[in-house]
């Protein structure tokens, strides 16, 4: 079978797939204004998505080999595209979140599936171009999800937001159906039901996915639903790894990680997304809250980025046949680091050019850390085992992100009342500079025709507005910062990262 169909046949419904984690976020207002909810109650639409994704992911491999590799992709496109169709026909919040978890069941397996078959149908030489083509879907899907989200919901309503997977569902349903064959190995295979590894897993990451999204809002540990599912989730992950060491047919193999190269890759992994996504988490709202900037100007800040990522991948993935991967990966790695650092000395002040220019390095820096990481990562796994390892490989990647997201919002709340609190000690009435400020302030307001009192309040109105403003942009600076120093720390873990050349 042609190499290249299959790896447009696998692709297709994984960039769905990876759309949908972020097509809702733009809608959101209208979903909650159309079906009556709040807004706690409709980002359930989001967070719901994402907990039952994350439950699939890692059970991926064993899945496959219950059901067999192709008809399990099969039912899983089927379910995802009849469960958009319901998402879209969804006539409360209840039923839209209902039909959006059966839609992250369906699509959870859709990337490291597509992963694993990649890695099969290319030979070794060309991982590198297999994982770039996986590596464009995987970081074109955030980037266009907004916009397409955004698009749909202004031009038509947030309902086509889902229909528009239903056409797009049944073209993969029918190349899934004669395109991929399942080798030997993958075809379906009578096992016992591991029942306590997926109880014990579905809790522990159904529970630290809620709190991971939920967390800032209810602040935290001060809140007795986060504490309780901290908990939970910490303790079925201990009994999740002890019924998997001893299982027959463990939900999720966890001996993979006596690779080393295999652990060290999936930890550099968690990091890598977890500077990706904080940053650009952090970009939009300091764009839109501090410079303001439109949600479109923001996103023509965040669209190049992705572009540079798209341009770097190909390259990297021709490279790394030629190349030392371990050398790609460790200046992709110091690139990224380098670009969140440019973003740390951002200020009030920036300029539209000094804004993107650190959003293309990231980009170029993400594509030489995706390519080598992933080919070196999987370098040594067996055939057999390629399910099971891109299931916990994924897994890794989604939950750096989710990470990063609840980190990076967290630091930002909480360095800022930091900075408020220390400049607030240097604004006093015996200060120079906040009197001929306030001051000034005070006669713009009396020309516009304000009496003294009044003046004088807007105008320490207005001095007290700029402090918050210049707290909050020092706390971006932190963030940036604390984002690239992680980005470097991951150099040391190069060391135990070997590439094998061949695999049994």
């Amino acid at each position: 079978m042609n190499k290249w169909l299959v790896a447009l046949t696998v692709m297709l419904p994984t960039l769905i797939e990876i759309i949908d984690t972020s097509v809702v976020n733009v809608s959101l207002d209208h979903i909650r204004g159309s079906l009556s909810a709040g807004i706690d109650e409709s980002t359930w639409t989001i967070t719901s998505y994402l907990v039952s994704n994350a439950i699939i992911i890692p059970m991926t491999g064993w899945l496959s080999r219950y059901f067999g590799r192709k008809r399990y992709m099969i039912a899983s496109i089927s379910l995802f595209t009849l469960s958009s169709l319901l998402c879209g026909l969804a006539w409360n919040l209840q039923s839209l979140i209902f039909f959006r978890v059966l839609q992250g069941i369906g699509g959870g397996a859709l990337q490291p599936l597509s992963q694993s078959i990649l890695l099969e149908t290319f030979p070794q030489k060309q991982h590198g171009i297999a994982m770039a083509i996986f590596g464009v879907g995987i970081m074109f899907g955030p980037i266009i999800g907004p916009l397409l989200g955004g698009w749909i919901t202004d031009n038509w309503s947030w309902h086509w937001i889902f229909f528009i997977n239903i056409p797009i569902g049944i073209i993969s349903i029918l190349l899934v159906a004669f395109v991929i064959i399942d080798p030997p190995y993958m075809q379906r295979m009578k096992m016992k039901i591991d029942y306590w590894g997926l109880a014990f897993l579905a809790t522990a990451l159904g529970c630290l996915q809620i709190v991971l999204d939920k967390g800032e809002r209810a602040d935290w540990f001060s809140s007795d639903f986060i504490t309780w599912l901290s908990i939970i989730s910490v303790t079925s992950f201990i009994l999740f790894v002890i019924t998997e060491l001893f299982a027959e047919h463990p939900i999720v193999n966890l001996k993979a990680f006596k690779n080393i190269t295999f652990s060290s890759g999936n930890l550099i992994m968690f990091f890598a997304f977890f500077n990706l996504f904080g940053s650009i988490v952090l970009l939009p709202i300091y764009l839109q809250t501090l410079m303001g900037y439109t949600a479109t100007l923001a996103g023509i800040v965040l669209g190049p980025g992705g572009v540079a990522s798209l341009i770097a991948m190909p390259i990297a993935g021709r490279l790394v046949t030629n190349v030392n991967p371990k050398s790609l990966l460790g200046f992709g790695i110091i690139v990224s680091a380098y670009s969140t650092y440019l973003m740390s000395n951002f200020n009030l002040a920036a300029d539209f050019n000094t804004i993107i220019w650190p959003r293309l390095v990231l980009g170029v820096g993400m594509g030489f850390i995706f390519i080598p990481l992933t080919t070196m990562t999987m370098s040594g796994i067996k055939r057999e085992e390629m399910g099971n390892a891109t299931g916990i490989y994924n897994l890794l990647r989604n939950l750096g992100g989710s990470c990063g997201v609840a980190f990076i919002t967290t630091m930002i709340a909480r360095r800022a009342q930091f900075h408020q609190t220390h400049l607030v000690e240097h604004l006093t009435p015996f200060d120079r500079s906040y009197q001929i400020t306030s001051s000034q302030l005070s006669q713009i307001f009396q020309q516009k025709g304000f009496d003294p009192v009044t003046s004088q309040q807007a105008g320490l109105s207005g001095i007290y507005g700029q402090l918050l403003r210049q707290a909050s942009m020092l706390s971006f600076n932190d963030a940036f910062y604390l984002l690239s120093i992680l980005m470097i720390c991951t150099l040391p873990l190069l060391i135990f990262m070997k590439k094998r050349q061949t695999r049994n």
